[in-house]
């Protein structure tokens, strides 16, 4: 058995993982878990590569302590897993559930080089995508009472793997002679061909114990706060997990029971879970049944049509995308925000708004906002190329998961965001003082 592991890089509390072994227990099998690494993806840079294999690597050993064989494939999946999945003879291929469209032409493609059973385990969701919903949702409001239906069933489930499980999987791959091969993880390095001129960030430490570490700090000394100030991005109190959500080196299932069985407020719990399961899913239900959820077509119909109307209202400011990504802007706030990104790979929740929709208000088009939003929030932060982040300009840009608001000048009926606003709800100076 196969475990192709691409989305959830861990190997605690991953279901794909344990089903995978499952199955391998239930027929006798043996099983290794693969790791293709691609020499590009999207716009990942060096730091996003940096927080992947590191994790990918404290994977790899702990899997190894557990005597699961893990083997790094390199090259491009379609290519790679197939030819991996004949070489061992397997007979069943395990992966991640990921909405997004390069990783659904991977599946397509190896399951046009393959005849062994393939199955795909959402290990990255809660509430399975496709057992939420068979359709795309129109807001919070309706996916919400569809989640919470089946929370307390997949909150509550057991492992699928006993502990006896795991050494019987490990005794079946030493019998069938297969065994970890060394991996030199520095050369990765020069694999790669990705733009190196973003750095790794170093104030946070990848893999599953840094996002435990993470997590008791946030359940320590933030989530009492949280529902208070959340959008106050002078306020320490985020959770910073998203990068290890993103990469899968944490699982939100994980996150959710630790913070419900927090001593903080239930309103602080309310409000994180809010972000952590309904809007983190409802992110995957778009990507998932919108193939354009990174384009101006994946916006809403009544927001396309009223944004058409005002695309050529006249703009105070029109930047090019090398004057963002320098942060070269008459707003010292979208700057700081900019610069934020940049230096830290991480922009706050509620300025990651604002700074969306300052760039559909400087910009030519509205296609041409979306594409900017998005090449940037990919390039720089660590979390990009992720259901959220495309959710989170569209949501800025294009009023998707809202409602129509008041009709003005370039935004149309999408809602509006102003600087004099962001100051009434935090200190802007002291925001711009920290990050211009």
């Amino acid at each position: 058995m196969v475990y192709w592991m691409s989305r959830d890089g861990r190997c605690i509390d991953n279901r794909a993982l344990e089903f995978a072994l499952s199955l391998a227990v239930s027929q006798d099998r043996a099983v290794a878990v693969c790791f293709c690494l691609a020499s590009r993806f999207l716009d990942a840079t060096l730091r996003a590569y940096n927080f992947l294999l590191k994790g990918i690597r404290e994977t790899a050993e702990g899997l190894g302590n557990r005597g699961i064989p893990f083997f790094l494939l390199k090259g491009e999946p379609a290519a790679e897993v197939p030819r991996f999945l004949q070489d061992l003879d397997a007979s069943a291929l395990v992966t991640d559930f990921d909405p997004l469209r390069i990783k659904k032409r991977w599946k397509e493609d190896i399951l046009s080089k393959t005849t062994v059973p393939v199955y795909e385990v959402d290990a990255h969701n809660i509430v399975p995508c496709w057992e939420t919903s068979s359709k795309q949702e129109f807001s919070a409001r309706t996916i919400r009472p569809k989640i919470h239906a089946r929370l307390s069933e997949y909150l509550e489930a057991k492992s699928w793997v006993s502990e006896t499980d795991w050494q019987k999987a490990a005794r079946l791959s030493r019998s069938a002679g297969i065994t970890s091969p060394s991996v030199d993880w520095e050369a990765l390095l020069s694999f790669l061909e990705v733009d190196r001129t973003v750095p790794p960030i170093e104030w946070l430490t990848p893999g599953y114990w840094g996002a435990r570490a993470v997590l008791e700090v946030f359940l320590r000394e933030k989530l009492p706060r949280y529902a208070d100030d959340q959008n106050d991005p002078n306020k320490d109190v985020l959770s910073n997990l998203s990068p290890y959500l993103h990469f899968g080196q944490i699982s939100a299932r994980e996150v959710a029971v630790a913070v419900e069985q927090s001593d903080a407020p239930r309103e602080a719990r309310e409000a994180f879970l809010e972000q952590l399961i309904v809007r983190k899913e409802l992110s995957d239900n778009f990507c998932h049944y919108n193939p354009h959820y990174d384009s101006f077509e994946g916006f809403p119909r009544w927001a396309q049509e009223s944004l058409r109307k005002h695309e050529k209202d006249e703009r105070a400011y029109l930047y090019t995308y090398d004057q963002l990504d320098r942060a070269q802007t008459h707003d010292p706030l979208w700057n700081a925000a900019q610069n934020q990104l940049v230096k830290r790979g991480k922009l706050h929740g509620y300025l990651r708004m604002y700074w969306a929709k300052k760039i559909l208000e400087w910009t030519a088009t509205p296609r041409v906002a979306m594409e900017y939003a998005v090449r940037l929030n990919d390039r720089y932060n660590l979390d990009g190329r992720d259901p959220n982040g495309y959710v989170g300009c569209a949501w800025s840009i294009g009023g998707l998961h809202d409602r129509p608001w008041f009709n003005r000048p370039i935004y149309g009926k999408v809602r509006y965001m102003s600087y004099s606003g962001a100051a009434r709800k935090f200190d802007v100076e002291a925001f711009v003082k920290r990050w211009v």
